[in-house]
């Protein structure tokens, strides 16, 4: 297994890292246009599957601009909440947005956190992003308490049906098109699009975190087979 990246990984990482730069000012409201609002429930399920306690210690990797971590904290105003993320331009229009969030620069790959110090560790949308999934499943599963919960949302490669041709033309053209005259980033959201047509299935990524330790492992489609929730224990 890989524990280092290589120069193409690491271009990879810095090309990611500038195109959610540019992005970061419409986010939210791109997401909240591209699922029409669905996503917000997604967050409320994914939430309600990390079985928060009063005090627990949450972990939001790839917060982003802190969508979901500000939804943890108001689900449970007892837990303590970390957001944390690579791109500081998403964490500041965070803050710019109003959110007091416990924000903190951090590489999912190189987690800076000790051993068993999470209750929960959720993500939204990241998994498909790093550039070494195993690895960042392993360091998401070290950081965890025993017993501590592990959930992603992310999207999935759905399978062949009589929605296929619909669900492809809205990948194609309606994303990128809502990305060009939205956020006026056409080509952003071209990847975006291509990152999701070329990432696991959700099988795929389930049989991945039972490789990297998690017990107890399952997954829920939502959007017609296009987005999984994931959840684990360790």
């Amino acid at each position: 297994m890989k524990t280092t990246m290589t120069g193409s990984e690491h271009e990879r990482a810095r090309e990611n890292q500038a195109m959610f730069a540019r992005i970061a000012p419409r986010y939210d409201l791109m997401n909240r246009l591209m699922t029409a609002g669905m996503d917000m429930s997604w967050r409320r399920e994914l939430i309600e599957r990390a079985a928060l306690q009063a005090g627990a210690r949450v972990l939001d990797i790839g917060t982003g601009t802190g969508d979901l971590a500000q939804q943890v904290s108001a689900r449970c105003p007892q837990c303590v909440a970390i957001a944390s993320d690579y791109t500081f331009e998403m964490m500041n229009t965070g803050r710019r947005n109003g959110r007091t969030l416990n924000f903190n620069a951090a590489d999912a790959l190189h987690l800076p956190f000790p051993s068993d110090t999470f209750d929960a560790v959720v993500s939204g949308f990241l998994l498909r992003n790093v550039t070494d999934l195993e690895r960042a499943l392993r360091e998401q599963f070290r950081i965890l308490k025993q017993s501590g919960r592990w959930v992603a949302l992310d999207t999935t490669r759905p399978e062949k049906n009589l929605l296929t041709p619909f669900i492809q033309f809205y990948l194609q053209r309606i994303i990128p098109a809502l990305g060009k005259y939205i956020a006026g980033q056409g080509d952003a959201y071209g990847y975006l699009t291509r990152s999701t047509q070329n990432f696991l299935r959700a099988e795929e990524l389930a049989n991945l975190a039972q490789r990297a330790g998690f017990r107890e492992v399952g997954f829920a489609r939502k959007n017609f087979g296009t987005i999984a929730i994931h959840w684990g224990m360790k």
